[in-house]
């Protein structure tokens, strides 16, 4: 039963709850943590840890999406930010990095804006899939729902494997200035899988879910300091509760289909192994992380995070943010700590005691001492809140 609480004569709400707001209980035989299994697999796709990178131009550039695909996880390229817009990326991003480092907060999404307002070329994309598929890896490109009638083809025809349709909040058909986004149709006519999101109650889950996608996106990557949705729209996604509601819309969409199940990927208030092992344990089956890998030497917004909505053309909902650094490996300037390798970020070593770094041996830990195997398992574990 709903727990609703009234905020005021003839006005209720729903009581939910964060990330940080529940624990794990471990009640079962504890294990080692190496025969933990953190394998999934997304239709045809499979990964070997339950990763994907949040879509932003701050995090994924082909040679980024490479390196996270060649760890066992998923990269995806935004297909509408600067990589499918100008030839030279890292100079561009150098220029915002370099407005940023004199103080000019205020301009860099002004920045961000103008860059964006280059007109999208389908060749530059065109060639930043085919550089990640000649590597090996599985490629995966965002397009908004704004867009995705009319950029799909053409990544298509590039090679892509998997098409993830993502805005802040979106739904099983999107209505714009023309013909309406019908996402069932939409995905019906293709012959690729499709990730679709992000959503934050089991309604809309649902409801993607009958589309035809292989997984739902819970979530817009919400992060304090970063991710600014809430002052803008007033729109926030407690994301233990939208998990959890997403996992029984999986359950009662599986049962609706006859055995047909669709992937739970948590996009939010993720930045530590912990808060990433209760994302697994609330219900979903993977997590798309933003904050974590923008300390990676690999991203080129180095040590910068800014989410895909910092570049909205009217309303941005996002700032840049700048990753703390507690991994000094002995930079020769002071002020210049060397950033750590997406290897190591994700299996470590690690000398950091909050679960920034080495995310795959964290979620591996909890697992273990919990006396769980594998992911779907993991997501029955037992949960507290917190008073």
């Amino acid at each position: 039963m709903r727990d609703m609480v009234e905020i005021g004569m003839g006005r209720t709400a729903r009581r939910t709850y964060e990330l940080d707001d529940v624990d794990i209980v471990p009640s079962r035989r504890t294990r080692s943590s190496k025969q933990v299994s953190l394998a999934w697999q997304l239709d045809a796709y499979r990964f070997e840890i339950p990763f994907l990178s949040h879509p932003t131009d701050a995090l994924v550039s082909p040679r980024f999406a490479i390196e996270l695909g060649r760890l066992g996880g998923l990269g995806v390229i935004n297909g509408e930010g600067l990589w499918a817009r100008h030839a030279d990326v890292e100079a561009k991003i150098e220029q915002l990095l370099e407005l940023v480092g004199k103080g000019g907060y205020e301009r860099a999404v002004a920045l961000l804006q103008e860059l964006h307002a280059a007109p999208m070329q389908p060749d530059l994309l065109a060639a930043a899939v085919a550089e990640v598929r000649a590597a090996g890896v599985t490629v995966a490109v965002r397009v908004s729902p704004q867009n995705a009638r009319s950029l799909t083809p053409s990544l298509v025809q590039a090679g892509v494997d998997l098409l993830v349709v993502h805005g802040t909040i979106i739904s099983a058909e999107h209505v714009g200035d023309g013909e309406p986004l019908n996402l069932k149709t939409f995905i019906a006519e293709l012959d690729v899988p499709v990730v679709a999101g992000g959503v934050s109650d089991h309604r809309t889950a649902l409801h993607l879910m009958r589309t035809g996608a292989a997984g739902v996106i819970v979530g817009y990557g919400s992060y304090p300091g970063a991710t600014t949705t809430g002052e803008v729209l007033g729109i926030g996604v407690p994301m233990a509760t939208a998990i959890a509601d997403a996992a029984a819309a999986r359950r009662d969409y599986l049962d609706e289909t006859g055995g047909r199940y669709v992937h739970v990927i948590a996009d939010g208030d993720v930045a530590t192994s912990g808060q990433l092992a209760k994302a697994i344990a609330c219900g979903a089956d993977a997590a798309m992380l933003g904050v974590p890998l923008a300390a990676a030497a690999e991203a080129p917004g180095r040590g910068w995070y800014w989410p895909s909505a910092a570049a909205h053309p009217s309303v941005p909902r996002g700032s840049m943010l700048h990753v703390d650094d507690p991994w000094d490996l002995g930079g020769e300037s002071i002020g210049e700590p060397v950033r750590p390798t997406l290897e190591r970020v994700l299996f470590g070593p690690s000398d950091d005691p909050f679960g920034s770094l080495n995310l795959v041996g964290g979620l591996r830990r909890s697992m273990a001492k919990a006396g769980y195997s594998d992911l779907k398992e993991f997501q029955r574990v037992g949960l507290s809140v917190r008073a």
